[in-house]
């Protein structure tokens, strides 16, 4: 396959960016779409010139970190599906594929198509656990937990912290993922105790940190990876109103 790339190239945050055509010609059906990136790297190394920055790590669609919007699309055509495991295939022959950092206040770029997302972390860092007593492992059957909340959390649970939810979402908020993880808590026994607590203080951090109200306009659902629900943002506004009435 020959693909025509417009990339966006920029030092870091405080200079100016712009995009920049390259062209490959050798393009497999079968890479993923960062492979085809290590052969556009490959061959800009080759030519002496500098490689394009972009975040990965498992490249398995479960850590999160390859934040890439493609064609307008976070991760790019298909659905539920992360950037490593977007497969050229579906390209097509001749393409013309425009790939750009997320663009949001809060993920300023770091270099290319590299963003800072340790908003994200900062929000986990504020409530996204739950405190307990160490000691030996408790037996997994001592604390019964009904089927469909077990259920619920765990596709709470499923949210990898991509940020394409804010990525797509045209307020830039991270409503998505931070409802994501007060519910994988919120829904199980063991998060119950601080459960008013938890939701307060990541709403507090999520405002502070820049992102952008929610709309309820569903776009962050839809370019989910993980199809995260909204239902998700549905139950942390629930609790967030319960918790300011309780105090």
């Amino acid at each position: 396959m020959k693909i025509t790339l417009k990339v966006w190239r920029q030092q870091n945050g405080k200079t100016p960016g712009e995009f920049k055509t390259y062209q490959l010609n050798d393009v497999s059906e079968d890479m993923s779409f960062l492979e085809m990136f290590d052969i556009l790297n490959d061959d800009l190394v080759r030519k002496q010139d500098e490689p394009v920055a972009f975040d990965h790590d498992c490249r398995e669609g479960i850590c999160g970190m390859c934040s890439m919007y493609i064609n307008g699309r976070a991760h790019g055509p298909m659905t539920g599906t992360t950037t490593c495991q977007l497969h050229m295939r579906h390209f097509k022959d001749g393409d013309t594929i425009v790939v750009e950092p997320w663009r949001a206040t809060a993920f300023p770029i770091i270099k290319d198509l590299m963003v800072d997302r340790s908003a994200f972390d900062r929000v986990i860092q504020a409530g996204g656990f739950v405190s307990v007593n160490t000691g030996n492992a408790v037996d997994a059957n001592s604390v019964p937990i009904p089927k469909q909340d077990a259920d619920k959390a765990f596709d709470a649970a499923a949210c990898i912290g991509c940020g394409a939810c804010v990525a797509t979402c045209k307020n830039a908020s991270a409503m998505l993922f931070v409802s994501a993880k007060v519910s994988q808590l919120a829904l199980l026994p063991q998060g119950q105790p601080e459960r008013h607590i938890r939701v307060k203080k990541m709403v507090e951090i999520m405002d502070a940190e820049g992102f952008g109200n929610c709309t309820n306009t569903g776009a962050c659902e839809v370019e989910c990876p993980k199809e995260i629900s909204l239902e998700n943002i549905a139950r942390m506004n629930r609790d967030y109103l319960v918790a300011n009435i309780a105090d």
